[in-house]
């Protein structure tokens, strides 16, 4: 199982950068709870646990201990930029050189946000953050525009937008750790004179209802799909 601790930045009554309109606090809710969603619901294999999962005040010393406690796999820590550029960069620890696994995890999230979200690429960067350094795992901080840049501001007021940021972000974990895809249900519809009747996955229920309407319907027609 690989664990997935997710940060949005912020949050309660630490704003974060604001600009245009625009709190980071809110914007890195969103971003982590689609990853959530998306990581959750699609691959197999994997658990995840937020740092917030509303909008409350949670000390970094806190946040760090929970996912070293929880015994994560990877850190995330989703913010948003501020101070006049445009695009997205990311942070690792400042004493990792660029051949560590920590590395190696970032450059994947790092190419596949770009890509996802179009965003211009500002590099990958190190720092001695909090939350890269207090963790016991590799421990990767995103910005993902800057929220006092009109041009990034329109973009992160779009959910849409944020979607796509966030499945970048899901992109480049899942490469990172070789996620494998939930296999899809197929169902099979049996469909009698024309009329659904029911719908199973199992193969046992099916055969029962064919041999139900043997001889009292004109046409029985099976019809697999997936869930």
């Amino acid at each position: 199982m690989v664990k997935i601790f997710l940060d949005p930045g912020h949050g309660g009554n630490d704003t974060g950068a604001v600009g245009n309109g625009l709190l980071e606090k809110d914007i890195t809710l969103f971003i982590a709870l689609e990853i959530n969603r998306l990581l959750q619901n699609e691959y197999e294999g994997v658990s995840v646990q937020l740092s917030r999962t509303k909008d409350e005040t949670v000390p970094l010393d806190e946040r760090t201990d929970r996912a070293n406690r929880w015994g994560a796999n990877l850190y995330v820590s989703i913010h948003v930029n501020a101070g006049g550029g445009t695009g997205y960069e990311d942070y690792i620890y400042n004493r990792l050189d660029d051949n560590s696994a920590t590395a190696r995890i970032r450059d994947a999230i790092h190419e596949e946000v770009v890509k996802a979200a179009g965003f211009r690429d500002r590099g990958k960067k190190k720092a001695n953050f909090h939350v890269l350094r207090e963790t016991a795992m590799p421990a990767v901080l995103t910005e993902n525009g800057f929220i006092d840049r009109e041009e990034d501001a329109e973009k992160l007021n779009d959910t849409q937008f944020l979607r796509t940021v966030a499945r970048g972000h899901v992109n480049g974990i899942a490469r990172a750790f070789g996620l494998q895809k939930k296999r899809k249900t197929a169902l099979t519809r049996v469909i009698v004179d024309g009329t659904q009747v029911v719908v199973f996955a199992e193969r046992e229920n099916v055969l029962r209802q064919v041999e139900h309407y043997l001889g009292r319907a004109k046409r029985i027609v099976l019809e697999q799909v997936e869930e």
